[in-house]
């Protein structure tokens, strides 16, 4: 009997796009079928990811308990799965996979989830560093079979695909070089290179005949319209107005992308781009880019990584004090 696996999706893009190898393994590993139950905001990144073979909608948005509809979801499961995955660490996460009665059901432990799971895994946050690897250790009873370095997470986009996104936001398939920026970051500012830092790289790629794009979300556009502003307006502002996939589709016609740390951050390293990643409160140790095209630039100053969302001290240095120069004379 061929393995039936039910993967319960992180809430983040980033996250998901670094489960992705853990989708290929089980595949690999298991010839397993892999269903991904997932927020709508993730469904359409999965359109663009290996390993995936069916989607399952989450009715219930990200914090809510909702325990009517997470059991009539996991009922109308029941029968359906022989495995469940449970990504997430939180006690909510498990309880779909509970009510459909899915006889093996994986995860970390965490938030006191002994009944929910059986099949239940100690995290070795020093051993395993890394969330992607963390992640494909769920694939294997024992670990030490485990292949690693873990593979790099992969996203495939066709041509027909890239042509179609063109032709949807009226843009013509570029002929040159194309740099993406990716401004936002979800977490907080603490996490956002300054406007005045990403204009000074968009008018140097201006200057030099390049197409600058602008990648985000509706909550970025604040953001891109202001180093669009700061160009004369000859950026192509992208924020708010692509879904996920048309986004992605276009991101893989760019040759580099300079990022945040952020989930537009994994998906530029997914889609093989070179990508330069600027980190400030947070830590390139855990959630890394993870490409070999990639290169990270991070001040390391003595009050960094903090990990907040606001920088606590009032003056955001690692990223003000991370001048714009430094990022240019990766461009040249």
């Amino acid at each position: 009997m061929t393995a039936k696996i039910l993967v319960v999706a992180p809430s983040w893009i980033g996250d998901m796009v670094m489960a992705q190898p853990l989708l290929s393994a089980l595949q690999a590993r298991q010839s397993a079928s892999v269903d991904v139950l997932t927020l709508p905001w993730i469904k359409s990144l999965l359109s663009r990811m290996p390993g995936v073979d069916g989607v399952v909608d989450m009715p219930v948005g990200h914090g809510r308990l909702a325990l009517t509809e997470r059991y009539q979801l996991g009922k109308s499961l029941r029968g359906e799965y022989t495995q469940a995955i449970v990504l997430p660490n939180t006690l909510k996460s498990a309880l779909i996979p509970w009510f459909a009665r899915i006889p093996r059901r994986t995860g970390y432990t965490g938030e006191s989830r002994y009944g929910l799971l059986n099949d239940r895994h100690q995290l070795d946050k020093v051993g395993v560093p890394g969330l992607v690897t963390r992640y494909t250790a769920l694939a294997f009873d024992d670990q030490s079979s485990m292949q690693l370095p873990t593979p790099y997470p992969v996203l495939d986009v066709t041509a027909a695909q890239q042509q179609r996104a063109c032709q949807t936001m009226d843009i013509p398939l570029p002929d040159g070089q194309v740099l993406g920026l990716c401004p936002g970051a979800e977490f907080g500012e603490a996490k956002r290179w300054p406007v005045e830092h990403y204009a000074e790289v968009a008018k140097h790629a201006l200057d030099q005949q390049q197409a600058v794009w602008l990648f985000g979300s509706a909550k970025d556009q604040a953001v891109t319209r202001q180093i669009n502003q700061l160009c004369d307006d000859r950026c192509l502002d992208l924020a708010g107005k692509t879904t996920l996939d048309q986004a992605i589709d276009l991101m893989s016609l760019s040759q580099t992308v300079i990022t945040n740390d952020s989930g537009l951050m994994h998906v530029a390293c997914a889609l093989g781009r070179r990508v330069i990643a600027l980190f400030g409160s947070t830590s390139p140790d855990f959630t890394p880019p993870l490409s070999d095209q990639a290169t990270v630039i991070t001040l390391g100053l003595d009050c960094s990584p903090c990990f907040e969302r606001t920088c606590p001290l009032g003056h955001l240095d690692c990223l003000q004090k991370l001048l714009p120069e430094r990022v240019i004379e990766l461009l040249s």
